[in-house]
């Protein structure tokens, strides 16, 4: 079954040829290096209007829907995920007043102003709710004390969606945090009592994440995002089904790197006097990640399609976020097994797959977090949810 109609596909056909000419070319050269995307590379996404794929038109945006963005998704991510992410810090701003989104959501579907979102801290990540960064009012303003961690693209973004305990004896816990937009330059940390501190980690070199040092920063009280108090968990929760649609379409599409990358070299590896795609035992395992890819891409594009639809679709959000993020690991490695000694060098792609789809499995919710969501809406709900 496909989900796709003639526009999508179309879509689709851009984004792949974009990403053969413009993406995958410099994430060959710059990821062994450990080096960022280019400004150039964030510039052509933005003339290709990705950063506004699910943004609406009255704000300049596509206005195409989760699963448009689930096709550009796979897509960008089958040449580098740090550019399927990246798209990521446009489209929305989750319980934005209709002043704040005037204000920054057309410069965000262009690509000229970019958020990081800060949640995680350094005690507190798959439990939301239990961080203890502050923000306290003070007269017009809001001052900000705590610490923030895995903020990606922290440094280069234009403002900072940040999430701090506004009520810290709320019960229940959840309903103490809110939001606030911390504006700042481009490459720079210049806002007063705000630091930060490069994460080195093994893979997803197409950007940085940082760790935050909040001391006294002060934001505007019209900054707070929705204009009220304590909504910011509920934020969150709105932005994590289109955030988990997104994570499974990019494991999927560094899965399918890894599957064409097999294959190609499969056909042209030559062992006992023959290609070693003749053996059945290599055949078979081409077979097995070519069926096990398109089962997540089913089940994303379905999720994607009954979101379009305007329905609820938290547990099977989750399913496809689970399923797509453990075969990437699995298909990825796979890919490695195939190439032998080679897949395990820095001078073939795969290694970078492999890299980046271990990384899936953990944001946006772990496979744990995952598995306790749908179990949750299995005792909630049943086998058989209504639709």
């Amino acid at each position: 079954m496909t989900y796709l109609d003639d526009e999508l596909r179309m879509l689709r056909d851009e984004t792949r040829k974009f990403t053969a000419n413009e993406v995958l070319p410099e994430a060959n050269e710059r990821d062994p290096k450990g080096e960022r995307m280019s400004d150039d590379l964030i510039d052509a996404l933005g003339e290709m209007g990705f950063f506004g794929i699910m943004t609406p038109e009255k704000y300049g945006g596509l206005d195409l829907g989760p699963l448009a963005y689930a096709v550009v998704t796979e897509e960008l991510a089958r040449g580098w995920l740090s550019v399927a992410s990246i798209i990521a810090r446009g489209q929305n701003l989750s319980g934005a007043t209709e002043a704040q989104k005037a204000e920054y959501l057309p410069d965000m579907a262009a690509g000229e102003r970019l958020k990081a979102i800060s949640i995680s801290e350094p005690g507190a990540g798959s439990d939301v709710a239990g961080m203890s960064t502050t923000a306290e009012k003070v007269g017009d303003e809001y001052e900000i004390d705590g610490q923030k961690t895995w903020c990606t693209f922290a440094k280069g973004a234009d403002f900072i969606v940040l999430y701090a305990k506004t009520d810290p004896d709320a019960s229940p816990r959840h309903t103490g945090i809110s939001a606030f937009i911390v504006d700042k330059s481009p490459g720079e940390f210049d806002v007063d009592g705000l630091s930060g501190r490069k994460i080195d980690t093994i893979g997803y070199h197409g950007w940085h994440s940082y760790e935050l040092n909040l001391d006294n920063v002060r934001v505007p009280a019209d900054k707070l995002i929705g204009g009220e108090e304590g909504q910011g968990f509920y934020q969150i929760m709105e932005f994590f089904e289109p955030a988990r649609v997104h994570t499974a379409a990019r494991a999927i599409g560094l899965a399918r790197g890894a599957l064409e990358d097999a294959l190609e070299y499969a056909g042209d590896r030559q062992q006992f006097g023959q290609p070693i795609g003749d053996f059945q035992a290599i055949r078979f395992k081409l077979a097995t990640m070519a069926t096990k890819i398109e089962a997540a891409r089913q089940l994303t594009h379905s999720v994607a399609s009954r979101k379009e639809a305007g329905g609820r679709a938290d547990r099977e959000a989750c399913m496809a976020k689970y399923f797509a993020s453990e075969m990437a690991e699995e298909v990825t490695s796979e890919g490695i097994q195939i190439l032998g000694g080679n897949g395990y060098t820095t001078d073939y792609p795969m290694e970078r797959y492999w890299r980046d789809a271990r990384l899936t499995k953990i944001f946006e919710g772990t496979s744990e977090i995952q598995q306790r969501v749908i179990a949750d809406r299995l005792f909630e709900q049943g086998v058989h949810p209504d639709r």
